[in-house]
């Protein structure tokens, strides 16, 4: 039966005489059915090719082999059987259960006999056949990175079998016996092999390879033959072939031209079908005709595209075969024309791949895509009437019906084409120079996922061309899973040159990596696009005379410094900052002393007006703890001066502040503070501004040093007193709007070029392909450290990597390069005992690990000891490389000979993709380089991915001009001015944005900013659109009231500005809480805050994050793990559960979350307060208990925030009816003693110390003293236990010191009403006063005056008010 149904007719025909046939161009289900009716005894005599003998365990009693000539289509001609053939056959005679011996006949030619008598009785050693591909395995070596030159070529050769025989039989691989006399170990040899190969390659242009050096460069094409397997050969022929524009039939031909098909044969009995299938099948002209052999594969392979079907069972092997190979040789010419950047060839071959994947051609219909959903027939005539896809988008299903004669399809072709993919792009373009274009581009998916059609994700190719010049500039591979499908549009940023003249428009074009047709298309046209300026002046660096420190003329403040001369930059600024009051603006490389300069600024403030107030602002916290640091060693102790930072891990008290000569603090916290500068006198005590990075105006937080600023300059022009500003940066494209919108004179401006350094730099950009992230790192450790090697053998090496994982990975494959160098301590320089007494202190495993050998490893995720210690081993030169994350290059001033840039993208886990560092960073790690008391000159290399090579040399040495980013963060800062006062009419708001560098920028780039040019009634009609929509968002959000163009502020408003929280946030707040609000629900709402959108959550966290909410109690949105606000949920729960952190990074998360946690939840219980809801009011004081105490809310949880409670003790006590801390500090300590059996009492006595222990008294007072009716309650609080002096909170789980604060809460409990709220702290004791609701006397009923911790859980007293007599004495 199971024969009948072969379609092989040979193979039936012979069973029927008991003889099978096996070769490799039958199908495999008949090889398979052939094997199993032989082994089984019903096939006696089984006739087969050589492949059995190897692939296929048969053996029988008796092997025949007839004839020993093989046809070889290398060679052209016959060649003999190999003698490892005729073992291997005759090997399958005798079969070991059944014979005791087996047979071996071999036929062959009278000439041929004695020779394979010969080989059968003596053994002949294997040859290797490794040099026929050399080429090949030598450019994937090159590619991958382990084979680097000519020497490590060698040494890879050395490995190979070929070595091996090479050296036993030099003459079977062409080398006579005077070579191996003259070079026994044969390097030459093995070099001049290398040498040659290497030659080729670099002809074939898939490696340089530089003589002189040695030294292989990998190319794209290189890249691109290994990862595709391309054999050399075929490389060779496509650097011949291939061109700008060919026709298809052009490219089939070439592709049929590939070596990897050079064993396909014409056979004479092929010819009539091939002829008839070239008439049949194929839409193309064939070069050639069926006769010539290239003509056969093209035949073949358009056949296989139209799926057509083949008889001769030879060609259906010569087809699966070309079959095979086809998809990665047209990948591979795909890839090579994107690399050359042609865009024409690269979309035709691109859909030629699609054509191979799909089997379908370009010109077929697109739905064909569906054919086993869609019947040919309708496909067929939907081709014949030319209905295209726009057309049966813009149709009914009836006219669709009606088209293809067939109504009820309609309705299906309407609905297959909902499940074809199809986005929707649209862009802005903002130039950001002349010759740079940067372009946001969206995208909006808009078809039906299915996962049958689409799987997890779709891949589309996002190019950008010039069509005019056939060129690609850009492009990169996007993709969308079946979220962002269903989500909202992603958002793409990268930026692409454009040159004079101008082409008329760029496309960008998005195209699908799988489906045909599927492509979409926007047009930029540069037809009325303004450029800005290009206006780049730059201070010359004057040739003077170093000015001695002692130009100070004051004693004390020469001994603040070490050196005895400032440098050339600090020299041509010392007169304009010392001695004069200007506004100055420095521009100047990194690394060149600017810090100094702004120093010099202060002391002549110190000078002159020593009551003034100095503010140095710098945008990140890592900066202003190195200025805390090294101005108290040197200002603070020398000059006697006070100094306070405010960052969010320190805020000082009002005093502090008042007395500060020096205030360092973070953008955000100055803009907080400042934000009430009417009532607040230190803010109009400011004499001197420091702004370090003033560059940083256009990354993220930018908008806030850009308010702080624009504000303090509006308060000096209110109050007549001059703040003087001191702006520091790197270069400056644009130096003449910063200098303008802060108020720099010419006098003032200093912006000196990128190559005016203390000490010269060299840079080395280096470009390294790879579309994925991971492996792309991968590939640059080898190049990083031959780096080192090359460049900074002794020298101390700072390596910046994009994320704490990467420093782990890197410093490993160092220690592994160095080891395979056989020098795996070279970056230690320091003794075993010494070695041991550092690694006992460490506490982090990997960095232990690193700082054996001389590798030290420095990221956020190390605790300040580890950290201080690496910092200073380094310094010390005890260690020679430090491999850190970006935030080291601003916070620690610590320079290295060489910094290595790994990489320049950093995952951003709010737009789930690696996005580009922004240049101001690379320039900050690049100024790293060059030590100035060591070095002649500094060495940076910097790692890119190939793509962005030309992007990074243009701009590192162009300076780069900032630009606002103001306008998307308007609504937070115009919300804060009209709470403040300052706004009040939509006037006031137009003349506010007068004062921003944002409207600076407008007059000169309009069109990075949307407008179209700086005609006055155009840009103050875009400032007015942009204040009524800022105002109308605001008024929707409920933060401010519009009485026609007058504004004022409204509840929400108002605690959106004073907790520094987004009107986004209070305005979720105000739609979510309700008056009797669930902890869960609060939760829920707080994680939700808009302050948690940028908590990353990085790579494969989602798993992490499942785990998590297993464990934890409330439940969480489970199709939404990789949502930051869901990951804050599951921290917060597992902090108050005490779960286990799965990984070091969920403690530093964990952290910041906690560190935002307190003025959200504070501005949540002033919402619930001034709705009057009193229940809702109580439960978000208990979350905020929860945070600081890190436990669930329960009835005996405040027992566990003693430190040495245990279950035990526990039980204990709640037998005994105590469940609060509070009923403790009652008992008196013999008391106590008994109620715990045997557990000590003194530890718990000693424990309960921390807890304060407060009395209530009140008093009612009737009647004011002015004789009005409403009530008061005087309240008096005392602490009990006075021993106890401190006011700092006892929260061992929060990762903040906080000062415990009390508050009073006047309502009804039986009504839920909430009449008053207080907030109050003290030290001893207390005296203050509540007014009650004003109405008659009765209606005391059910008032309570409820004191709540907000630190502590258990700690509420409530007294109710109505039993209170008016007698009672205070």
């Amino acid at each position: 039966m199971e024969v009948m149904k072969s379609r092989n007719k040979d193979l039936v025909e012979y069973f029927g005489s008991g003889v099978g046939i096996h070769h490799a161009g039958m199908l495999r289900a008949d090889r398979g059915l052939t094997e199993r009716l032989f082994s089984d005894g019903l096939l006696k005599v089984l006739v087969c090719t050589a492949t059995l003998a190897w692939g296929v365990n048969l053996p029988a009693h008796t092997v025949v082999i007839k004839g020993t000539q093989l046809y070889d289509p290398k060679a052209g001609g016959w060649r003999d059987l190999g003698m490892l053939d005729v073992m291997q056959i005759f090997g399958r005679a005798g079969r070991p259960q059944f014979d005791k011996s087996g047979e071996g006949i071999i036929i062959t030619s009278h000439e041929k006999l004695a020779y394979y008598l010969r080989l059968l009785t003596s053994q002949l050693p294997i040859e290797s056949q490794f040099i026929s591909s050399l080429k090949d395995n030598l450019n994937a070596e090159v590619a991958l990175g382990t084979v680097t030159n000519v020497k490590e070529a060698c040494a890879w050769l050395g490995y190979t079998y070929l070595f091996i025989r090479m050296r036993l039989n030099p003459l079977a691989y062409g080398i006579g016996w005077d070579e191996v006399i003259a070079d026994p170990s044969l390097s030459l040899k093995q070099r001049a092999f290398v040498t040659d190969a290497a030659r080729a390659l670099d002809k074939a242009k898939m490696m340089r390879f530089d003589e002189k050096s040695g030294n292989f460069y990998c190319t794209e094409l290189g890249r691109i033959a290994s990862h595709f397997y391309i054999q050399y050969s075929s490389v060779e022929t496509y650097n011949e072939m291939l061109r700008r524009h060919m026709n298809d039939s052009e490219v089939i031909d070439m592709v049929a031209h590939s070596s990897e098909f050079e064993n396909i044969v014409v056979r004479e009995e092929e010819q009539n079908e091939l002829e008839m299938l070239a008439r049949t099948s194929c839409p193309l002209e064939i070069k050639g005709g069926p006769s010539n052999k290239h003509g056969k594969i093209s035949i073949l392979i358009q056949l296989y595209i139209s799926r057509g079907s083949i008889d001769s069972f030879s060609l259906i092997s010569d087809a699966a075969y070309i079959s095979a190979s086809l998809a990665r040789i047209m990948r591979a010419l795909f890839e090579i024309c994107l690399r050359r950047g042609w865009c024409e060839m690269c979309s035709f071959m691109l859909d030629y791949c699609k054509a191979v994947d799909r089997q379908v051609w370009p010109h077929q219909h697109p739905l064909r895509q569906f054919d086993k959903d869609l019947s040919s027939d309708i496909l067929r005539k939907l081709e014949d009437r030319g209905a295209d896809l726009d057309r049966l988008y813009d149709m009914q299903e009836k006219d669709i019906g009606a088209l293809i004669r067939y109504a009820s399809g309609g309705k299906l072709v309407k609905q297959y084409l909902g499940y074809f993919p199809s986005i929707q792009l649209s862009a802005t373009v903002s130039p950001i120079t002349r010759t740079v274009l940067k372009i946001d581009l969206l995208i909006a998916s808009d078809f039906v996922w299915k996962d049958r059609f689409h799987g997890a994700a779709q891949r589309w190719w996002i190019l950008v061309e010039d069509s005019d010049n056939d060129h690609i500039y850009h492009s990169e591979n996007f993709t969308l899973t079946k979220r962002m499908a269903r989500g909202e549009p992603q958002k793409l940023s990268f930026t692409v040159p454009i040159f004079e003249p101008h082409p008329p428009q760029y496309y960008i074009r998005a195209v699908s990596d799988s489906w045909l047709q599927a492509e979409a298309f926007y047009t930029i046209s540069f037809h009325n696009l303004a450029l800005p300026e290009a206006r780049t002046s730059h201070t010359e660096l004057l040739d003077l005379k170093p000015l001695p420190v002692t130009s100070l003329g004051n004693r004390t403040y020469e001994l603040l410094y070490k050196f005895s001369h400032f440098n050339p930059i600090q020299t041509q600024t010392f007169h304009v900052l010392y001695h004069t009051d200007n506004n100055v603006l420095l521009g100047a490389p990194t690394g060149s002393g600017k810090t100094i300069s702004a120093e010099l600024a202060m002391l002549h403030l110190f000078n002159t007006q020593p009551d003034m107030k100095v503010i140095y602002i710098a945008p990140l916290k890592a900066i202003v703890r190195e200025r805390m640091i090294d101005w108290k060693k040197r200002i603070v102790s020398q000059l006697g001066k006070e100094m306070v930072e405010m960052t969010g891990d320190y805020t000082p008290d009002l005093m502090a502040l008042m007395s500060a000569d020096i205030i360092i603090s973070t953008p955000e916290k100055w803009d907080g503070i400042s934000r009430n500068w009417h009532n607040r006198g230190y803010v109009k005590k400011v004499g001197l501004m420091i702004l370090d990075e003033i560059h940083l105006l256009g990354a993220d937080r930018g908008p806030i040093l850009e308010v702080i600023v624009s504000r303090m300059r509006y308060i000096s022009s209110q109050t007549e007193r001059t703040v003087r500003f001191v702006g520091l940066s790197t270069a400056l494209a644009n130096a003449g709007d910063l200098a303008d919108w802060l108020g720099v004179g010419e006098i003032g401006l200093f912006n000196f070029k990128p190559s005016v350094r203390p000490v010269p730099l060299e840079v080395h950009i280096q470009g390294y392909p790879g579309k994925f992230y991971c492996p792309r790192m991968n590939s640059m450790n080898k190049p990083a450290y031959a780096a080192i090697c090359t460049h900074s053998p002794m020298k101390p090496v700072l390596i910046f990597v994009s994320s704490r994982r990467q420093t782990r990975l890197t410093a490993l494959d160092l220690i592994q390069f160095a080891a395979s160098d056989e020098h795996p301590r070279q970056f230690l320089s320091m003794p075993e005992e010494a070695l041991q007494m550092v690694l006992s202190q460490v506490t982090d495993q990997n960095l232990r690990h690193t700082l054996q050998f001389g590798i030290g490893l420095h990221h956020a995720g190390l605790n300040d000891k580890d950290r201080s210690l690496v910092e200073e081993l380094f310094s010390n030169n005890k260690i020679q490389v430090l491999v850190c994350t970006s935030t080291l290059a601003w916070g620690v001033n610590l320079p290295a000979h060489l910094v290595i840039i790994k990489g320049t993208e950093f995952y951003d886990g709010k737009a789930k993709r690696y996005v580009d560092f922004p240049i101001t960073d690379i320039l900050q790690m690049m100024g790293r380089a060059g030590r100035p008391q060591y070095d002649q000159h500094g060495k940076a290399v910097i790692l890119v991915h190939e793509p962005k090579k030309s992007f990074y040399k243009k701009f590192l040495y162009e300076p780069f001009p900032v630009e606002s980013s103001l306008r998307e963060h308007f609504h937070d800062h115009i919300n804060a001015e009209i709470v403040s006062g300052t706004i009040c009419h939509k006037e006031d708001a137009m003349h506010y944005l007068t004062w921003t560098y944002l409207f600076r920028r407008l007059m000169v780039n309009p069109a990075y900013y949307g407008l179209d040019d700086t005609d006055p009634e155009i840009l103050s009609s875009y400032l007015s659109r942009l204040v009524q929509n800022t105002f109308e968002d605001l008024e929707d959000s409920g933060c401010i009231q519009m009485n026609e163009d007058n504004v004022e502020p409204m509840m929400l408003g108002s605690i959106a500005s004073q907790y520094y929280l987004s009107y986004m946030t209070v305005s979720m707040f105000g739609s979510n809480i309700g008056p009797d609000t669930s902890l869960e629900v609060f939760l829920h709402i707080l994680s939700g805050a808009s302050e948690y959108d940028e908590l990353p959550v990085r790579h494969n966290e989602e798993n992490y994050n499942e785990a998590l909410s297993a464990k934890v109690p409330c439940m969480v949105d489970k199709n939404r793990l990789d949502d930051p606000h869901v990951k804050a949920n599951l921290l917060f729960q597992a902090h108050f559960s005490q779960l286990e952190l799965p990984i070091s990074d969920y403690v530093t998360d964990l952290k910041s979350v906690l560190d935002q946690s307190i003025r959200i939840v504070q501005a949540m219980i002033d919402i619930c307060a001034n709705s009057g809801w009193l229940s809702s009011t109580i439960t978000c004081m208990h979350l905020l208990q929860m945070i600081m105490q890190g436990l669930w809310f329960s009835e005996t949880s405040c027992l566990w925030m003693l430190p040495c409670m245990t279950n035990e003790l526990e039980g204990s006590l709640t037998r005994r009816g105590i469940s609060k801390v509070q009923q403790l500090l009652d008992l008196p300590k013999a008391t106590l003693q008994a109620l715990i059996n045997n557990f000590p009492a003194s530890r718990l006595y000693q424990d309960l110390q921390y807890f304060p222990h407060v009395r209530v008294i009140l008093k009612l007072q009737r009647k004011d003293a002015n004789g009005g009716k409403s009530p008061t309650l005087n309240i008096r609080l005392e602490r009990m236990n006075s021993k106890r002096k401190s006011l700092r909170a006892f929260a061992p789980r929060f990762p903040k010191v906080k000062n415990e604060a009390w508050w009073l809460v006047l309502g009804n409990t039986s009504t839920s009403e909430l009449f008053a709220l207080k907030r109050v702290s003290f030290a001893d004791r207390l005296v203050t006063h509540m007014k009650l609701p004003s109405s008659t006397p009765t209606n005391l009923q059910g008032m309570k005056l409820i004191l709540v911790s907000d630190c502590y859980i258990g700690f509420e007293q409530e007294h109710s008010i109505e039993e209170l007599d008016g007698s009672q004495q205070l």
